[in-house]
């Protein structure tokens, strides 16, 4: 069996630019430590399942995020494009996971592992309508183009794209991700 690789997507925490619309409430700054904060939490999860990753990431050189994150870091560049494009550049069989899911733990990813033993496709449903983790064991662009990402039909739709396509959805628990101020509500860990 091969054990699918997890690809964590992530940019550079540099204020202003890192968690935008966590801005108006606590600053480009704090902002940018929030997701300092979930970006490490992510990285330690994965880490501590065994399973190989990388980070995919964006906003600065690669050997920052090594220098922050670890030296022993599998990193790619996101590149050019869209999420669509970045998204699609990840070759199966694969876990794609962002970097603001605190309730993240290795179970769950060891979940998604197992299933795609035996299924093509396994999504998490965030509480906001995307959704915080897509495992896949065959090429999926499908299911990424023309998506209106950022909106609270990202699950549902790309559920119905695996459907269509005579895949059956293996779905995990719902969790949060952080993108608001209220979001950190049942995080104070995360605060800055």
């Amino acid at each position: 069996m091969t054990t699918a690789k997890i690809s964590i997507f992530c940019r550079w925490p540099e204020p202003g630019k890192a968690k935008t619309r966590l801005i108006p409430g606590f600053g480009p700054e704090g902002a940018a430590a929030i997701y300092t904060k979930l970006l490490s939490h992510t990285v330690e999860v994965v880490r501590a399942t065994g399973i190989p990753f990388e980070l995919r990431v964006t906003g600065a050189d690669p050997e920052l995020f090594r220098k922050s994150l670890g030296k022993d870091l599998d990193i790619v560049e996101q590149g050019d494009g869209d999420l669509t494009d970045k998204l699609a550049r990840v070759p199966a069989p694969a876990i794609v996971i962002g970097s603001d899911c605190p309730g993240l733990s290795p179970e769950i990813l060891w979940a998604a592992n197992d299933t795609l033993a035996s299924e093509e496709m396994v999504i998490g449903p965030a509480s906001d309508g995307g959704y915080y983790l897509l495992g896949f064991t065959t090429d999926a662009r499908f299911a990424f183009e023309d998506m209106p990402w950022s909106t609270d039909k990202v699950f549902e739709e790309t559920v119905s794209r695996f459907v269509k396509r005579g895949i059956r959805p293996a779905v995990l628990p719902e969790l949060s991700d952080i993108d608001t101020a209220a979001d950190l509500a049942d995080w104070p860990d995360f605060l800055p």
